[in-house]
Parts: structure tokens; sequence; C-alpha cells
């Protein structure tokens, strides 16, 4: 008897086989007595947005690194072949797991009468226990420190199949080694491994540098007009949110290497940008906290020192000497502009359409190269929608952001008695 192979799988929806994927995959092997043997687990890239990432809280910018599902099944394959598969409310890791073998020509074993389900065990050995994961645990007194996780919630579901062994499991539930017998006995097709290495959650923060650090070092050169206007340009797009995402950071560091823009003509480019902000924001003669708070937020961004931001900002006062001149933003957003909406949101896509509307932007089903903004649920979303606004450079941010660009459209001329400051810069 070879044991089990407990899983969980993170999906992009509820429907395998049809537009939804794995995201990721945990496996825990336990031996015949409920002793752990080994752990796997890794991201994987279902090529298309994640769905609800407010349930398994996945983000875009680590699967970006994951190997799609093919490029794992063999890993995949090796762990389950042999053993019974066991999950929590097994049917659904059972189907998506099988139907991700599908889609790459495999008839795999992974069917019901291979497999073992911890909700149903659980309802028979422990009637008044709930029924949910979380409670089961919760009940049998075992750690669910980070549900949703895959790995975390397979080691969770082994603990809970150690107590039902323990109580009596084999003979309690009718077929349990008929079940286990077939597992052990049905051949697995061969499935080759790939080289691909598992991926985790976190893998963003340790591989993915601000673009700054991945410039060549050096002294400054003299940059082109039009060279500057096309950064710059594509800074602003960037900044529209006040986040710059992965896929932005790549595209940042890609346009220096074509412009041969080294840090040093990065960084007194972006002082000219700031410069040009503190100067716009001054343009009234009034600076309020707010605007202040924000040319920090976009320093930090850029990575310009919070000091030399504030000497920027100073010197942009009307009275102070040689304060720059205000420069039109290079990249807005104005009404009658095409916004377009991929992945699942926080809120209906149809509040999302009705604020359109009401800051006199038009909603638009595809992105095409007329369209000036895509909002995703993730602004490094994986969509099909969110790629093609990438290749044709048309900014890709979030929810936030885009609360950020409806209230910049809704917001009304300021007016402030002549000569008064709400903010007084630091001297």
């Amino acid at each position: 008897m070879t044991g089990y192979a407990v899983v969980d799988v993170e999906t992009t929806g509820l429907f395998p086989g049809g537009h939804d994927r794995i995201a990721e995959i945990g496996i825990v092997l336990v031996d015949p007595d409920g002793r752990v043997e080994d752990t796997w687990a890794t991201l994987v890239d279902p090529g298309r947005d994640l769905g609800p990432q407010q349930v398994h809280g996945i983000s875009a910018a680590d699967v970006r690194h994951a190997p799609p599902f093919g490029a794992v099944a063999g890993h995949v394959a090796e762990r389950l072949r042999g053993r019974t598969f066991v999950a929590h409310n097994a049917q659904f890791d059972r189907r998506f797991v099988w139907h991700a073998f599908a889609a790459l020509g495999y008839d795999v074993p992974v069917i019901e009468p291979t497999t073992l389900c911890t909700m149903r065990t659980g309802t028979q050995l422990f009637p008044t226990a709930p029924r949910s994961l979380a409670g089961a645990c919760l009940h049998h007194g075992i750690a669910l420190d980070a549900a949703h996780e895959a790995l975390a919630d397979a080691r969770a579901t082994a603990e809970l199949l150690r107590v039902y062994l323990a109580a009596g499991a084999r003979d309690a539930v009718s077929g349990w080694d008929d079940v286990v017998e077939l597992a052990a006995t049905t051949p697995w097709p061969a499935v080759p491994a790939a080289a691909a290495e598992p991926v985790r959650r976190g893998v963003a923060r340790e591989r993915d540098t601000h673009f700054l650090a991945r410039l060549a070092a050096g002294g400054r050169r003299p940059v082109p007009a039009a060279a500057q206007e096309e950064y710059l340009g594509l800074v602003d797009s960037a900044l529209l949110d006040r986040h710059i995402s992965a896929r932005e950071h790549d595209q940042l560091a890609a346009l220096c290497t074509r412009l041969s823009l080294g840090r040093a003509d990065a960084d007194a480019l972006h002082r000219e940008y700031l410069a040009g902000l503190a100067a716009a924001a001054w343009s009234d003669g009034v600076l309020d906290t707010a605007e202040a708070t924000d040319l920090a937020a976009v320093a930090a961004l850029l990575e310009v020192p919070a000091a030399d931001a504030a000497v920027l900002l100073e010197r942009a006062a009307p009275l102070g000497e040689g304060a720059p001149a205000p420069r039109p933003r290079r990249f807005t957003v104005s009404p009658g502009d095409l916004v377009v909406f991929t992945g699942a949101m926080d809120e209906p896509r149809d509040v999302w359409h009705r604020r359109s509307r009401e800051a006199g932007l038009v909603p638009h089903g595809a992105v095409t190269r007329q369209v000036r903004l895509v909002v995703a649920a993730d602004p490094d979303s994986l969509s099909g929608k969110a790629r093609k606004a990438a290749a044709y450079g048309i900014p890709v941010i979030g929810e936030a952001g885009f609360l950020r660009v409806l209230d910049e459209l809704a917001r009304p001329a300021r007016s402030h008695p002549p000569g008064r400051v709400a903010y007084e810069p630091v001297r």
C-alpha cells in the first residue's frame, strides 16, 4: 500500500473544462498510517486572469514567474501515481486536476472511484463537526494558518486525514480499502517531467527589482529631446494610478535600454518630471497638503530622495527664484475616451460602467488601438485584454487607480482666497 496524495488547488473560478484553470496546486504525500512523507507546491500560470483574487490572494506579479500546468504535469503525475487522491470537497479538486491533464491529452485515473473526500468522511465519523475545512480544523484543533493557500490547505487536510484514520475511517467508511486498492493498481499514462521549478507566492518580491536597479551606472550624457519625451510619456502613464506594476517596471527598463538611458540619465529626467509636477501643483498659487503628499509619493516611486523632492517643491513656489513653468501632463484621460474592464473585480462590472459614463468616459468591450485605458482587477493581469493593451502601449491600472482617475475627472477647478497658502514648504 503506497499511501495517499492529499491535494488542494486554487483556481480562477468554479468551472473546470471551460474557461477556468488551476492557479496553484499543493500536494502532501501521506503514508498508510497518516504520517506526512513529503510536500510539494507551485503556482501555475493559467494563461488568463486570476479570477477571484480577493478569495485566493494570488497576485499576477507572482504568477508571471510561474510555469504553465503542462510544464509541471510530469511532477504532479509522479506524486499522484499509485496513491489515493484525497481532498476536502474532493470532487472540486479532482475535476480540476483531471481536466488539466485532459487538456494536455492525458486520461489520468484521477476519478471518483480512486478518490477519498475528507469532508464526506468527517461527516460520517463526526456528524456534529462543521463541514468546511476551516470549521473541521477548528473542531479538531488543527492549525490552518493560511486558508486558500494550496499547500496550507493540503497540509490541514492531511492532518484531518490522520485524525480520521486514527478514528477508524478504514472500517467506518464503506469501500475505503477498495478505493485505496484501485488507486494503487490503476496504471497511469507516461507523463514526461519537464525541467520547470516550482514557484511559490512572494516570488515577485525576490525577482522583480525596481527598473532603475536594472540600468547601467555611469555619468550623464545628452539625451535627445524626442527620447526625453518618449521616456517621460511612459513614466507619466505608468504613474497614472500612482503605482508601478511589475509589467510597467519591465516596460520602463526595456525603453531605457532601447533609448540607451543609464541610471544617471533616468534620475535626471525624473527630477525634471517632479519639477513639472510641483510647478503644476503651484500653478494656482496654492499648494495643499494632498498635493504635497502626492508629489512625495511620486518621488518615492521614482527613487528620488525625499529631501531632494522637497527642494524641487520649494523651488516651484510662485515667489521662488528659477521656478519652472508648469508643463502639461503627457498622458491624460478625458471625457469621450474609451475604457475597457477586465478580470473579476471587487465591484460588479455594471457599477464601473455606470461610474465611467457619469465621468464622461465610454466603456468598451474589446481592446483596440483607440482605447485609452484598461482597468483590471490586478494591474499585472494575465488576461487577454491586458496582454493586448500592453502590446499596444495602453496603460493597465487597478480599481484604486481608476477611482483616482474618476476623481480627477470630477474635480472642479479649485478656488482659494487670494494669498492663502494651504501648505507651506519646509525651508
